[in-house]
């Protein structure tokens, strides 16, 4: 299986930033950590960040015809980006939305995601573990 691992604005500061919501850990960190994991070492995964939304989306678009499942970390473009949301809906390929904070538990404008309705699933709170949940959980899907 090929799974992409989109990260949106902000996580390039992972470790740096508020480490008592996201962790210490890098994303590169993270990277590295779940490569070890017997989960993911099967797949090729590839892992992008941007601080940019038409990054992303060009990212998601480039996916048709090559990747089977997506993994996305939109950081804040959560709670706004009705074309994240969009471009996730148009590529029909089983989306897994992760945060390493719990969004619902947070400040009122991150407890709302636009992105959620057109994943197949939505984990949060669990830091870096979030990332191996979803490679868990795309690799229990039926159609993959």
């Amino acid at each position: 299986m090929k799974i992409l691992i989109v990260n949106g604005p902000n996580l390039n500061l992972l470790g740096k930033r508020e480490p008592e919501i996201y962790g210490n850990e890098t994303l590169s960190d993270i990277e590295l950590w779940l490569s070890k994991k017997s989960e993911a070492k099967n797949h090729e995964i590839l892992w992008f960040q941007s601080n940019h939304e038409g990054e992303i989306i060009d990212k998601i678009h480039g996916a048709i015809d090559i990747f089977d499942g997506i993994i996305i970390n939109p950081g804040a473009f959560t709670h706004y980006s009705y074309a994240i949301r969009d471009a996730i809906s148009a590529v029909n390929i089983p989306t897994v939305e992760v945060h390493l904070s719990d969004i619902k538990s947070r400040e009122d404008f991150r407890k709302v995601s636009v992105t959620k309705d057109v994943c197949v699933k939505q984990i949060s709170g669990k830091g870096i573990d979030v990332y191996l949940e979803g490679v868990h959980f795309l690799n229990n899907l039926p159609t993959l």
